[in-house]
């Protein structure tokens, strides 16, 4: 389908004259004011919208989607909610329980102007269906979004308090490979508007393998010119686990085990220091930036404008709903906008640098060289989002508005690869009534496998 999106109140990135976006074949063919109908286009009415590139969310858990508010870990820091929530529950979570939970998360994020999702699966040992896995793929394709698998899991126990309390053998590293060369083979999409990729992403760099295997995995990683992803420096354990283990910081292991360099990103980093923070720079490597998560458990909040002004890539991720209880990436932005103005004065951040965070910075962190920007030649990934709404009337910047005001927002228009996937507020093709009914049944298995 061929789109000419017409009459926007305001485009990210462009002049307050520019009006109308013409697309072809997933691509953005022209950007101006006035543009004309052409044979075989659809317009879409843009009047009251303002129009950004889709978010892209560099780290999610989409298997917590159905973990919300467990009571057990309400008030609990990383660790112990790491054993009583997703490491109680994730070895009991079937394929069609993955399934719905996934299609659950990727609503939640299409509702909030998100486009691409890099989530990092940790649902393997060593007896894992491969089913489970596939259960995401197939979300991904049903429901029309760009997607990043980032494979995680362990290959030793190690000082991980949620793979020791859950019990289970982890995956040996023969295994992960070759399990890693399976999805491979089967999924990923080597060109700069992929829809579909995947990124070595053991679940914990520091807790979760041995070095030898990270060396390995590091190696295989860059051998098949994939990206590289994990966990790091989330609580100050992951630090005092490094020296006590290794007799190094944190970032020197990292980069002792080759796991630091323009291919790499961390989420959450909210315990670097500033030496940390240099050689990040120095080295390329990126982070997944994860305010609400942080805040909810407690962790602490990341010093994202010293490694901005260091010269990191940033990106932006959701992280897990069962530590966030919801998946906006519009509520995210929202958050990394107000939060280091909190720490470092109101000229901290700047709305369009925060944006630029969670579309072209999400990207480039990805690999996807062609998404996140609205310009001639880049992937239609688009939203727009509807300020004709009352709660927007008394806003005087109309291209500040959806940031700015945060939730709720109205999505009139969500564009993936060029093609309509969400409409007025509703995911196209998503039945949400049999969704609920589904991700209801599967908890009430789940809570059974839980039980007995």
């Amino acid at each position: 389908m061929h789109y000419l999106i017409q009459g926007a109140t305001a485009v990210f990135g462009h002049a307050e004259s520019v009006t109308d976006i013409r697309i072809a074949n997933g691509i953005i063919t022209e950007v101006g004011t006035g543009l004309s109908l052409q044979p075989g286009e659809q317009v879409l009415n843009a009047v009251d919208c303002v129009v950004y590139p889709g978010f892209v969310n560099t780290h999610h858990h989409l298997a917590q989607s159905v973990l919300k508010a467990v009571p057990e870990g309400m008030n609990q820091g990383l660790a112990d909610w790491l054993m009583n929530v997703p490491y109680r529950f994730w070895p009991h979570i079937d394929p069609d329980l993955m399934y719905a939970s996934a299609l659950l998360g990727f609503y939640e994020l299409l509702r909030s102007g998100t486009s691409t999702c890099a989530d990092h699966h940790y649902l393997y040992h060593q007896d894992t269906p491969v089913e489970l896995e596939d259960a995401l793929w197939q979300a991904a394709r049903d429901i029309g979004i760009r997607f990043t698998l980032c494979r995680g899991g362990a290959t030793i126990t190690g000082s991980h308090k949620g793979m020791q309390k859950a019990k289970l053998n982890p995956e040996s590293l023969e295994q992960m490979l070759a399990r890693l060369e399976r999805s491979v083979s089967r999924y990923h999409q080597d060109n700069a508007q992929a829809m579909q990729r995947v990124i070595v992403a053991p679940t914990s760099l520091i807790h979760g393998a041995a070095p030898d295997h990270l060396i390995e995995l590091a190696r295989f990683a860059r051998a098949n010119k994939l990206r590289l992803h994990s966990h790091l420096l989330e609580v100050g354990f992951d630090e005092q686990q490094a020296q006590l283990k290794y007799g190094k910081s944190a970032v020197a292991y990292a980069e002792s085990v080759e796991w630091l360099g323009p291919d790499v990103y961390f989420a959450h980093l909210v315990q670097a220091t500033s030496d940390d923070i240099e050689q990040l720079a120095k080295t390329g490597t990126g982070i997944s930036h994860c305010p609400t998560s942080n805040c909810r458990l407690g962790s602490g909040i990341a010093a994202l404008i010293a490694m901005q002004n260091a010269g990191m890539p940033i990106s932006v991720g959701v992280d897990g709903s069962a530590s966030s209880e919801n998946a906006s990436m519009l509520q995210e932005l929202n958050l990394a906008w107000l939060i280091h103005r909190s720490q470092h004065g109101p000229d901290a951040t700047q709305v369009e640098q925060v944006i630029s965070w969670g579309t072209r910075g999400g990207a480039e962190i990805l690999g996807l060289n062609n998404v996140g920007e609205i310009s001639v030649g880049m992937a239609a990934d688009l939203t727009l989002f509807d300020i004709s709404g009352l709660r927007y009337a008394g806003i005087h910047s109309a291209l500040h508005a959806p940031l700015m005001a945060g939730e709720p927002a109205h999505v009139k228009y969500g564009i993936i690869d060029g093609k309509l996937r969400t409409h007025q507020g509703e995911v196209i093709g998503l039945d949400e009534s049999q969704l609920k009914e589904s991700i209801i049944k599967g908890l009430h298995r789940l809570k059974q496998k839980i039980t007995d």
